[in-house]
C-alpha cells in the first residue's frame, strides 16, 4: 500500500519540475517571429531597386516590394509611422533583377524580411523581433538569434520613427 502512494507522488513531482523548468528555459530563449503568410495581398508601401553600385548590394541588391498589415498601414498613415502599436507587422520581399530583351522585372525571390512589433516578447530590440527568410522558405531563417546585432543595431538610429526605415507617401 505504501509503494502504491509513493509512485504516483514521486510522478506527480517529476512532472511539476520538468513543467516548472520547461517554462524556465522557454522564457530565457529569444522569441522567434513568425513567417508572415498572405503577405503580398497586404498594402505595398513602397518598392525600390538596389542596383550594383549600391553599397550593399551583394546583400540588398535587387527589386524589393515594402508591404505593411492593417496594424501597421494605420500607424503609416495617421502618425507618419512615429509610433506603431503591438500587432503591426512590416515586410520587405527581395527579389532578383531579371533582364530580358530591354525589359526588367521581377526574378527569383532573395529573402523575406520581417520586423513584428510585441512589446512585451521584443523589449530589447525596441518592441520589435526581426527575421529574415532565405528565398522562398517558411523556416529557413538567416538572422535567429541575433536579430540585437544584425537588425536592431542599424535600426536604433531611427527611434524618432519607432525604429522603422522608410514612410508612406500618399
Amino acid at each position: 500500500m505504501q509503494s502504491m502512494i509513493k509512485w504516483p507522488l514521486l510522478a506527480s513531482v517529476i512532472v511539476g519540475a520538468t513543467l516548472f523548468c520547461g517554462a524556465f528555459i522557454k522564457a530565457e530563449s529569444p522569441e522567434q517571429v513568425p513567417y508572415p503568410d498572405g503577405y503580398r495581398r497586404w498594402m505595398r508601401v513602397e518598392s525600390g531597386l538596389n542596383r550594383p553600385e549600391s553599397p550593399d548590394s551583394k546583400n540588398t541588391g535587387g527589386i524589393h516590394h515594402t508591404y505593411a498589415n492593417d496594424k501597421a498601414m494605420a500607424a503609416l498613415e495617421e502618425n507618419q509611422g512615429r509610433r506603431f502599436p503591438d500587432g503591426s507587422i512590416i515586410v520587405r520581399d527581395l527579389l532578383e533583377v531579371q533582364k530580358k530583351e530591354g525589359v526588367t522585372s521581377e526574378g527569383s525571390r532573395r529573402h523575406v524580411t520581417v520586423m513584428h512589433k510585441d512589446s512585451k516578447r521584443f523589449a530589447d530590440t525596441g518592441g520589435w523581433g526581426f527575421e529574415v527568410f532565405r528565398k522562398d522558405s517558411h523556416t529557413d531563417r538567416a538572422i535567429w538569434p541575433n536579430a540585437k546585432t544584425k537588425c536592431f543595431d542599424c535600426h536604433a538610429g531611427q527611434k524618432e520613427k519607432d525604429y522603422v526605415f522608410g514612410s508612406f507617401r500618399k
